[in-house]
């Protein structure tokens, strides 16, 4: 046998071996929670060497089956803001309210030309179902004039609206071939469940009317956010149940297709209001911990393991890759920290913060024999890195002028360590304030909360986390030229 023509041989079996690996792509499940920072999966509080107080189990397992990132990021310390830029692959600041779109009947920050999560995954040839918490907007009839599109002034309560369709601004409008959605999670109004573009009564007997605190007090809920309209049966105890359980179904059904599916799955944990369910795939929740918000913890790590069994169930584990991350870093309650328990890990800050705590957050991807186990990776990547990764997975041709800030994860899955972004922009919240990475170095930048162009921006501080991660020293003096430079950066990057 010649060289050369063991060479061809060598090919085709190459081709071949890629060819039948493409035969079959795998199910994508992406995972997002609700407020969970590092500190909140006890995989990250045991890798850093801290006391575990909330268990979680499912979660852990995933972590150990596959890769967890410990430099990994939400595009923002807020929801709204970094739920944008997860779906579209952007950063923040180029949707037309960088600081978030926060209504469910304000515009949605999504644009037309835009390739979200769920378009990228249907042109791949995957069939797409969302679930939970969207929170981007919307667009809704004006029940006084149905010829008008209402838009929220967010003036409690607001009741002109016709909740019985979403026109545009939604899932079933970007991407899914199938949604369960809850507008604003459980959080704000609309206080009702949407299956793909109709409301989706909780009883025979629900109507939608005024959803007030009064009501809810006889459920022991606290309203987060304004009075307004809803289901007149609306519990948010029920809703994680209820979520979780169409996340199965649509497992099920799936699995008696050939086609792959793609599933978004927005829990609604942890999120304010703290309302555990007393049990979950009869598994008891509520009352776990000392702390409803612990609960909810491990209400979602349980959400995960249902999802989990029903992929074994029906055969399909193998061949799934399941990402976890979360929208924002998690909670800093006194009550939940009297306990010992630490959202942030070994972070400083929570949600809301531009400190690390803000917006640190667990990332895992598990693919039996695709990702090795027990994997980490230290490279720093953000949350909307996932549009990137799984374009190049499943070779899909992405716009120069689409999912502009996302990079691909997909090097640092196969277990190659070469960093792939030299530099990283992270919001903060409501101090209006952003982070500008390089290598170790972090420059925060102060915006000026009454300009509302954000041209008026300054040096608020810089860090070098390698050898202070809890920011206790502030080296913007002591480094003013590296200082200078960076912020010369941040503005020419910020506002290409």
């Amino acid at each position: 046998m010649t060289f050369s023509f063991r060479i061809a041989i060598v090919l085709v079996i190459f081709y071949l071996g890629f060819a039948s690996s493409h035969a079959q792509p795998p199910n994508v499940i992406v995972i997002l929670a609700d407020d969970i920072g590092t500190g909140d999966i006890s995989h990250y509080q045991r890798h850093y060497g801290q006391n575990v107080v909330v268990e979680t189990p499912h979660i852990d397992k995933l972590a150990r089956e596959g890769m967890f990132f410990t430099d990994a990021h939400s595009p923002a310390a807020l929801c709204a803001p970094s739920r944008y830029s997860i779906f579209t692959g952007n950063s923040t600041y180029r949707s037309y309210q960088p600081w978030g779109v926060w209504g469910a009947y304000q515009r949605s920050p999504i644009e037309e030309e835009d390739l979200t999560l769920g378009e990228l995954m249907q042109q791949a040839g995957y069939h797409t179902g969302f679930f939970g918490k969207w929170h981007m907007g919307g667009d809704w009839k004006r029940k006084s004039n149905p010829d008008e599109i209402y838009r929220s002034p967010r003036v409690e309560p607001e009741m002109d609206i016709d909740l019985s369709e979403r026109l545009a601004g939604g899932p079933m409008q970007n991407g899914f071939d199938y949604a369960f959605t809850f507008p604003s999670g459980i959080q704000d109004v609309p206080y009702a469940v949407f299956e793909n573009n109709e409301w989706y009564p909780l009883t025979d007997s629900s109507e939608l009317t005024l959803i007030t605190q009064k009501k809810m007090d006889k459920l022991k809920v606290k309203l987060d956010k304004d009075e307004g309209l809803g289901d007149s049966a609306w519990d948010p105890h029920d809703m994680g149940p209820l979520l979780a359980n169409k996340a199965v179904g649509f497992i099920t059904a799936q699995s008696q297709t050939a086609e792959p599916f793609f599933m978004y799955y927005c829990s609604e944990a942890v999120h304010l209001p703290h309302t555990p369910p007393t049990t979950l795939n009869g598994t008891t929740i509520a009352g776990s911990y000392p702390v409803p918000h612990m609960d909810m913890i491990k209400e979602l790590d349980e959400q995960v393991g249902q999802m989990v069994t029903a992929l074994k169930e029906k055969g399909l584990y193998d061949n799934t890759l399941i990402i976890i991350t979360s929208d924002n870093g998690g909670l800093g309650f006194r009550q939940t920290l009297a306990t010992g328990h630490r959202p942030s890990g070994i972070f400083s800050g929570h949600k809301n913060s531009i400190q690390e705590g803000g917006h640190r957050v667990p990332l895992i991807a598990s693919w039996p024999g695709h990702i090795d186990t027990n994997m980490r990776s230290d490279a720093a990547v953000q949350a909307l890195d996932i549009h990137a990764t799984l374009a190049d997975l499943l070779d899909q041709q992405v716009g120069s002028s689409q999912a502009r800030d996302s990079r691909s994860m997909l090097p640092l899955l196969e277990g190659k360590t070469k960093p792939i972004r030299k530099q990283m922009i992270i919001q903060g919240g409501t101090s209006r304030e952003m982070a500008y990475y390089e290598e170790n170095w972090k420059l925060v930048v102060q915006f000026d909360p009454k300009d509302k162009t954000d041209k008026t921006r300054k040096p608020k501080a810089l860090y070098n986390l390698k050898n202070d991660v809890r920011e206790k020293n502030n080296l913007l003096e002591t480094e003013n030229k590296r200082a200078r430079k960076m912020f010369a950066r941040f503005n020419e990057m910020r506002d290409t």
